[in-house]
Parts: C-alpha cells; sequence; structure tokens
C-alpha cells in the first residue's frame, strides 16, 4: 500500500488554506486553525476524488516571559509558521501579549486546574500523528499484547482530546466498545493501559451530552473499583516500605526500592487523578452522585487526603466541596474524620489547594459537630494567621464566625492574635460600611469577658465608640453593649462615654440605634457611678416613662427601658426619683400586659426586687399595690429565674410588713404540704357532704379557721406546748429564711456569680402554660 502510495504521489495535489489564531487554554502557546484539501488527479490532471480536512497546528512559546520583546517573537513566529499569512503579525502580537499578562495574573495556572481539562501525563508522547481515518486500525491493535493495547488506546486519546472528533468517535461503538473490554479485562496488568483508557472516557465526560454513553459502558463503576484497588497497593507498599526500614536493609537496595516506589506512585497518582476527574463530571447528576455515594465514594476520597501530590489533592478536596452540600456526605466526612486532615493542608504554598479547602471548611463549619472537629484540629491559629491573606480573609472570617457562634469556643480566640486582627481591619474601614461577616464575628467575640479585655486594650474602646457615635453604626454598637456586659477593669472605662450614651436617648435616632445606646447604659452597674446626676442632667425619666406604656414602642426597646430602670434603681436617690415620677404603676400595668412573656416577668420583677430595698418604693410597692400577690403566684412559676427573685423579693417584703409576712409563710406551708393539706381536705367530709365531728362537742376538725392557728396539727403527742407558734412554723421552711438575716445577705444570696450588676440571666422556658394571674385578682 506505501508502494502504491508512493507511486501515485504525482497524481495528489495539497492545498492549504490558513484559518484563525488563538491561545492555547492551559500552555503558553498559539493554536493556527487551518483547512487542508487533498485532490486525487487522473491522468490527463483532471481531479478525481477530492477531502478536505479541518486541522490545527500548535506553536509551543518556552521561551516567553516577562523580559521577551513580544514585537520581535511576533516577527519570528509569522517568519517561521507559513500557515500565518505576514499580514497578521498584528493579530499575532496581541495574542502574545495577552498570553504574557495571563501568565503574570495567574490565570493560566487555574484554568491548568480546571476540572474540565487535564494536562497530558507522561507516557502519552508519540512518535506519529493520530488520524481519524485510521480509527478502524488503532481499534485492531486493542486485540493484541498489551504494549500494542497501549499504543492504540493513546492513538485513540490523541483523537479524543479534540473535541472536534468526540462526535464521530461516539458513533463508532466498536471503539468505545473495545476500550471498555479491554478497561475490564485489563486494567490489573498494566497502570498506563488503564489511565488511557479512562483519559479516553475522560474526555467525553467533559461533556454532558455525552454522559449517557459513558455510564452505559459502566464506566463509573469500573472507575470506583479501580480507585479502591490502587487505595489498597499503597497501603501494601507503605507497610513494605516501613518493614524494609525497621529490618535495616543495606543501604543501595533500600535507595533503589524507593525510587521504583517513587516511580510507581507517579503513575498511580496519574491514574487516580484521571479516574476521580471522570467521576467528578458524572456526578453532575445528583442520581448518580447518590449511587457513588453508595459505594461510599466520601471515605475514598477522605483516604486519599493521606497523599502530598498538590494536583490531586485540589481534584479530591473539589469533589469533597460540591459533595458537602447534602446531608448524608456531610455526616459521612464527620465520621471519616476529614476536618483533621483538611486541617494538615492549612496553610500551604498551592493557592488552588487553600482556597478550595477554606471553601469545603466553610461548607462543614455549618455543622455544630464539625466545628468541635476544626476546633481540636487546632484549625482556630491557622485560620487566624490567614487572615493577613488577602485573597483568603473573607474564607477564614465566615469559618471563623461560625466557630465562634458557640460559647464553648469563644476564648480561645483571645490567645491568638486573631483579635488584633480583626480591631485593625474595622479601623481600617474608617467610615466606609463595614463587612457584616467581619462585624457579625467581632459581635460574637465581644459576648466572652477575655476577648472584650483584649478588645479595649490601647484605644480599641475608644475607636469603637468614636466610630459607633459619629455614624451612628447599630452593628458597632451591638459590640460595644456585648463589652459593656462584663464586670472588671472594662466595665470602668465606659465612665468617661456615660455621657455621651445618654445624650442618644434624647434625639430621634433609629429604634433599633437607641436599644443598643440605652442596652449599654444598662449594663454598667458600677458602684461610683451617680445615675442620679445622669438622669437629671439628661432628662431620662420622663423618656423612661414614656416608653414602659404597652404599645409606645417595639417590645424590645421596652424591655430595654425595664432594665435600665432595674439598674438606676441601686441607688435610693434615684430610686425615689422613680417613685414621685409614677413609674411604679407604669410598671405594674406593663406587667399585666406582658404577663405571658417570661423575658418581661423577671425583669419587672427584678426591679421590684431592687425597689423593696429603699424605703420610697417599698412602700408604694407594699401598701399601695397588688403587686406582692402576684409575686407569690409566680413563686410557683415554671421559669427558675422568675422563681428565684420573687423568692428573694418576698423574703424582703415578709421582713418589712407583718401582714403580707403571714401570707407569704402560708402560701409557702400550702405549697410545701399540698398533698397532705389535699388528703385532710377530702377526709373532712364524709359520704353524704357533711363534715365528720370529732368528739361529743361536735367541733369541726378544721375549726373554720387557717391552718396556721392549729400548732397542735403539726406535732405528736407529748410535744411541750410551750414551744411557740413561730417556732413551729420554722420546721416547713428551708434554712436561710429566717427573719434575722440581713437585706446585705439576701443580696448576696442572689447576686450569681458572672453575672452582670446580678441581673438575672433568663432563660427562656418552652412557652409558659399557666396563665399567671393579673396583679389585683383574686
Amino acid at each position: 500500500m506505501e508502494k502504491l502510495q508512493a507511486e501515485d504521489a504525482r497524481y495528489l495535489r495539497r492545498k492549504v488554506k490558513g484559518g484563525s489564531l488563538d491561545v492555547h487554554p492551559t500552555e503558553k502557546a498559539l493554536i493556527v486553525q487551518y483547512e487542508l484539501e487533498a485532490t486525487i488527479l487522473g491522468e490527463m490532471g483532471d481531479p478525481m476524488v477530492g477531502e478536505r480536512k479541518e486541522c490545527q497546528k500548535i506553536i509551543r512559546l518556552k521561551s516567553l516571559n516577562a523580559n521577551t520583546d513580544i514585537a520581535t517573537l511576533a516577527r519570528k513566529v509569522v517568519e517561521e509558521c507559513r500557515l500565518i499569512h505576514p499580514s497578521k503579525l498584528p493579530e499575532v502580537e496581541q495574542l502574545l501579549f495577552y498570553l504574557l499578562n495571563r501568565k503574570k495574573s495567574g490565570n493560566d495556572k487555574r484554568e491548568k486546574h480546571s476540572p474540565r481539562d487535564l494536562a497530558p501525563f507522561e507516557g502519552m508522547e508519540l512518535d506519529e500523528e493520530a488520524n481519524i481515518n485510521r480509527i478502524d486500525h488503532y481499534v485492531e491493535l486493542l486485540y493484541e499484547d498489551i504494549p500494542e493495547k497501549v499504543r492504540g488506546a493513546t492513538l485513540i486519546l490523541h483523537l479524543a482530546r479534540n473535541p472536534d472528533n468526540l462526535e464521530e468517535l461516539l458513533q463508532n461503538e466498536t471503539a468505545l466498545g473495545a476500550l471498555a473490554r479491554v478497561l475490564r479485562e485489563d486494567w490489573k496488568q498494566s497502570v498506563d493501559l488503564a489511565t488511557t483508557i479512562i483519559y479516553v472516557f475522560f474526555c467525553f465526560s467533559s461533556f454532558s451530552q455525552f454522559h449517557g454513553q459513558v455510564t452505559h459502558y459502566k464506566i463509573g463503576a469500573l472507575c470506583m473499583n479501580i480507585i479502591e484497588h490502587e487505595l489498597k497497593r499503597y497501603d501494601l507498599w507503605q507497610d513494605e516500605l516501613q518493614k524494609k526500614a525497621a529490618a535495616y536493609i543495606l543501604q543501595l537496595k533500600s535507595k533503589k526500592a524507593f525510587k521504583k516506589y517513587q516511580g510507581l506512585l507517579i503513575k498511580q497518582e496519574q491514574l487516580l487523578q484521571v479516574a476521580l476527574h471522570l467521576l467528578l463530571n458524572l456526578a453532575e447528576d445528583t442520581r448518580t452522585e447518590l449511587k457513588m455515594r453508595n459505594k461510599n465514594i466520601v471515605h475514598t476520597l477522605v483516604k486519599t487526603l493521606d497523599r502530598e501530590d498538590e494536583e490531586l489533592l485540589v481534584l479530591v478536596v473539589s469533589f469533597l466541596k460540591k459533595l458537602s452540600i447534602f446531608l448524608e456526605n456531610k455526616n459521612d466526612m464527620a465520621e471519616t474524620y476529614a476536618v483533621e486532615k483538611l486541617a494538615r493542608l492549612l496553610p500551604c504554598k498551592h493557592e488552588d489547594l487553600l482556597n478550595t479547602t477554606l471553601r469545603l471548611l466553610l461548607n462543614l463549619s455549618f455543622d455544630t459537630g464539625l466545628r468541635s472537629q476544626m476546633v481540636q484540629a487546632g484549625l482556630i491559629p491557622k485560620l487566624s494567621a490567614l487572615l493577613a491573606d488577602e485573597s483568603q480573609r473573607q474564607l477564614c472570617v465566615c469559618i471563623l464566625y461560625h466557630i465562634s457562634v458557640d460559647d464553648r469556643f469563644k476564648s480561645m480566640f483571645a490567645y491568638t492574635d486573631c483579635i488584633p486582627q480583626l480591631m485593625k481591619m474595622l479601623f481600617d474601614c474608617g467610615e466606609s460600611p463595614m463587612d457584616p461577616e467581619l462585624i457579625s464575628f467581632c459581635i460574637n467575640l465581644a459576648a466572652n469577658k477575655r476577648n472584650a479585655q483584649v478588645i479595649c486594650e490601647g484605644n480599641g474602646l475608644k475607636m469603637l465608640m468614636k466610630r459607633g457615635l459619629k455614624l451612628k453604626d447599630v452593628l458597632t454598637m451591638k459590640m460595644i453593649r456585648n463589652v459593656s456586659q462584663h464586670d472588671g477593669p472594662t466595665k470602668n472605662l465606659f465612665i468617661d462615654y456615660v455621657g455621651d450614651l445618654a445624650a442618644q436617648t434624647g434625639v430621634q435616632e433609629r429604634e433599633e440605634y437607641v436599644i443598643e445606646c440605652l442596652g449599654t447604659l444598662a449594663n454598667l452597674t458600677i458602684p461610683d457611678l451617680d445615675w442620679e446626676l445622669v438622669l437629671k442632667e439628661y432628662n431620662l425619666v420622663p423618656f423612661l416613662k414614656d416608653h414602659l406604656k404597652p404599645g409606645s414602642a417595639e417590645d424590645d426597646l421596652i424591655l430595654e427601658v425595664v432594665i435600665m430602670i432595674g439598674t438606676v434603681s441601686m441607688d435610693d436617690s434615684c430610686a425615689a426619683m422613680m417613685a414621685k415620677s409614677g413609674i411604679i404603676s407604669a410598671l405594674i400595668e406593663l406587667l399585666n400586659s406582658q404577663q405571658e412573656d417570661d423575658e418581661f416577668v423577671c425583669q419587672i420583677v427584678y426591679v421590684f426586687y431592687q425597689m423593696v430595698f429603699h424605703q420610697a418604693t417599698r412602700d408604694v410597692i407594699i401598701k399601695d399595690t397588688q403587686a406582692p400577690a402576684y409575686l407569690i403566684d409566680l413563686m410557683h412559676d415554671k421559669n427558675a429565674e422568675i422563681r428565684k427573685v420573687c423568692d428573694n423579693t418576698l423574703d424582703i417584703i415578709a421582713e418589712y410588713d407583718e401582714e403580707w409576712g403571714r401570707k407569704i409563710q402560708s402560701e409557702k406551708f400550702r405549697w410545701h404540704n399540698y398533698q397532705w393539706l389535699e388528703m385532710v381536705d377530702n377526709r373532712a367530709m364524709g359520704d353524704d357532704g357533711e363534715p365528720f365531728m370529732y368528739g361529743d362537742d361536735g367541733e369541726p376538725f378544721m375549726h373554720n379557721g387557717d391552718i396556721l392557728e392549729r400548732p397542735d396539727l403539726f406535732y405528736s403527742a407529748g410535744t411541750e406546748e410551750s414551744r411557740n407558734t413561730q417556732q413551729r412554723l420554722n420546721l416547713f421552711y428551708s434554712a436561710g429564711t429566717e427573719g434575722s438575716r440581713n437585706t446585705q445577705q439576701r443580696l448576696n444570696l442572689f447576686y450569681s456569680a458572672g453575672t452582670a450588676g446580678g441581673r438575672p440571666d433568663l432563660f427562656y422556658s418552652a412557652g409558659t402554660e399557666r396563665k399567671r394571674r393579673r396583679v389585683g385578682e383574686g
């Protein structure tokens, strides 16, 4: 055949027509598209048969760098390549300039690792050019020995790498069937063969319309089996190397074994990369992805994270990131402790690997359990250090923000350089709006006492107050409010800003801004602070009273007003101002309207608790209102904090008012002895509804009087009658309610450690089932 072609060469006419120019998507090269027309002529020179074919030539420019003279290089390219017409010299210069800039910006690096493309690997080189017209010959090679099979598969691969050939290859079922059969039967015999054939199917998987054909030949399932087998081989290699190292084999033999291992490892990683790329493409269909999940794809990928090849790791992490958006896959990653292996990759010099890893961690950080694994893996200091990298800063802030949501992890940030970097980022914003993730992260951190101290170091608090007051920034004020809630030296720093904060309530500001300013003031339980002067100078009493009316403002603002009243009521003179202004009656009215809201009830009762320490307000509460009756009802509330505040308040009322003291003691007795009293009431009535009579005098059991007036019911016969009633009653109450205990002792009992100013921290119960009695009822 070759002899005949040589003899007939004089009857063959070739014509080349130049086409378009473009840059190579991944390499420093130009692609020249051209059209080749071949015509067979007869003996008389007449055209007999003609064929046209579109071809391309790649001009690689390895010497292109920042010091290259673009104009000179362009002229050289045009002179040496006859396919480029001299008139296209300006276009060549422009394309070279684009290639040079793309190299500088690093875009070519990202394109190189695109899941849609794979760089050529060792073993793909051939000494001949593949031709689509010889596809049948290449298929015949697949039926020969392994070396010929590798050669035939490589030639087909060269055709498949050109997207223009995929349609024609797809129609050749014989070729695809032969490739699938050889892969299924011989993949264990040659890594090169398996890699090449999978690469062919990868080329098809890069286009969604060809996924059905790839699935038809069950290439995805076969790739899963191959990957699993290769990972087991890798484990065996590792064990063998360790045994040889432990046995102190001759150094020369050990070096040879390690060199052989390195060669095998490179080929294996090429195979894994191609197979995983193909699976990633097929996973675009969620049904196919579910099948992969059923075959433990997550466990396989997490196991592959132990490898060192950065290109392979980028692919594996990208695959995990795609899978992580589904709950089941995320749970699998938690079970396999993927976070620990991802932590090993941080920080790294490979930009794509670093960025992809952070994005995966961000997806996983929405899960509470995985956030705990991140902290245990030491990610807080690693992510804090990455805040200095502007390209990764946003991702790091988002991950750290999610971690800071858990109170148990907040304190860990104080022992890194995270907070100083955040404060610098805040101040660098100037008067421009801040990123919501950044300020939200800072708000969370400020809720921890140690973090708040770090925030206030230097001019931290001063700069925050300046920004918050000048820009009327609600989120900055929220951060300041969190800082102000901690006892200790940080709270005293706010004395200089009390006036500025109080002034914000007297102007027409946004309600949410006033809430934060008022909340900050309410946190300042500082003994040296003259609240009376603040109330008078900024005329706060009318403001507080007006905003106690139900419906006068949003509930959040009304609640902050109640908390503020509780704070200033610690001062005797302020309590007197409250009593004269009629705020107590306004609180009673608010209590009636908000009786189903635990937070309101708890804070209003706390205000009463503060006011009963002062004569002016105590008399108003005890004599002019039915608030004690309401407090008695709340002694048995389902909310523990409300019960706690009520008990302490009622103890003080009982100490100063004998009548209410008897009622309170009676109610406590009835509550503690409820079952016994119920039994007595049931036995006191006969079947006919008439009371039982005891003795001949017909005296009823209960004497129609108060149970507390029958001390003989409390003790067995033989007890000394000289014991007075009050002594007997003390047996029914828990220790610590003696009337001789002074006010300060009760105050110390009530104030819990770490609670700002003793104010109750209400833990919301799941609703209050029982409707509370309105003040004045019963």
